[in-house]
């Protein structure tokens, strides 16, 4: 079982990087859900082998022998070693508990604040009166898309439909669900970082794709999301800055915005046909090396929890009574 367990907490470090490759091969929809997909399964993979590390070393103590009936401690390797990796384990699996609760937290905080700052007018769009030009997509029971009256002046009217049209694109499709899913879990393995920015930019290349679609002009929604960033990088005075916008929340201003216009400029999303199928190529390798390490590092961990079980139920005497 003690060789078991390092594999799915060994495994993030090759996934992680295949996957950031297959993303870019795929439409930003379908990379958005591989990114999320992937980072939930390595972190709870990652985070049960930290627990299954931890049991056979708190078998030493008398209170857990006791709580588990044991006769004797799991015998999972040498005792020294067992309690060394027990006790790294559980001050990992203690961090890592702390730094979701405080990343839940403040996110929760921040969207409070965000919402209590813009109100409860009705009406799924919001103006702040703000000289900051910005706008983002404010979820909750009735998403809002908040815009600042500089964005509002820096952006013609068909820009601020392209604009607005992408913020809803985030709305409809719940894109800040995905977005703390795989920053969340970048906390139960260092490597799940490395996830945190594809999954930005393939949230804001699908909806600028679905603004594209909406006003119908591919060359408008470049230039709206364009004028917007530049628009974000200067202050415009007149008015008293309003309240900061919550990091846990998507813009059309954010990301690498020169990389998302020129993939907007260039034409439709699946690409042109030759380099769609060099695409599909390289995205079914790579996503056949990701199946396979999702489903090993998966499969290790049962195997572990189930070889655990087996010296639990040997520790408890079972197998002597039968």
């Amino acid at each position: 079982m003690i060789h078991l367990v390092w594999v799915p907490l060994l495994m993030p470090f090759l996934a992680v990087p295949a996957a950031r490759r297959a993303a870019t091969a795929l439409p930003p929809r379908h990379a958005a859900w591989l990114l999320t997909a992937v980072a939930l399964v390595l972190a709870v993979s990652s985070s049960a082998a930290l627990v299954l590390l931890v049991v056979p070393g708190a078998s030493y103590l008398p209170p857990v022998a006791v709580l588990g009936e044991l006769l004797e401690p799991l015998t999972a390797g040498p005792p020294a070693v067992t309690v060394v990796l027990a006790l790294l384990a559980g001050a990992l699996l203690v961090r890592h508990a702390a730094a979701l609760t405080a990343a839940a937290h403040r996110t929760r905080t921040d969207l409070r604040r965000a919402r209590g700052a813009v109100g409860a007018t009705d009406g799924e769009l919001a103006v702040v009166r703000d000289s900051r030009p910005d706008a983002y997509a404010l979820p909750g029971r009735s998403g809002r898309i908040v815009v600042t009256t500089g964005m509002l002046r820096a952006l013609e009217p068909a820009e601020r439909e392209a604009l607005f049209a992408h913020e809803r694109a985030h709305l409809r499709g719940r894109h800040h669900l995905l977005l703390m899913a795989v920053e969340l879990s970048a906390h139960c393995h260092p490597a799940l970082r490395a996830l945190c920015e594809p999954i930005r930019y393939a949230l804001e290349r699908t909806a600028d794709e679905a603004a594209a679609a909406a006003v119908g002009d591919r060359r408008l929604a470049a230039r709206a999301i364009g004028r917007a960033a530049l628009a974000a990088r200067h202050d415009r005075g007149g008015e008293a800055p309003g309240p900061a916008r919550p990091r846990a929340v998507l813009a059309a201003t954010a990301g690498p915005v020169p990389r998302r216009v020129a993939a907007l400029l260039g034409g439709a999303e699946s690409g042109p046909p030759a380099a769609s199928r060099t695409g599909r190529l390289i995205a079914g390798a790579l996503l056949c090396c990701l199946v396979c390490c999702l489903a090993l590092s998966g499969a290790t961990a049962a195997g572990a929890a189930n070889d655990l079980h087996t010296h639990i139920e040997i520790a408890q005497g079972e197998s002597a009574a039968e």
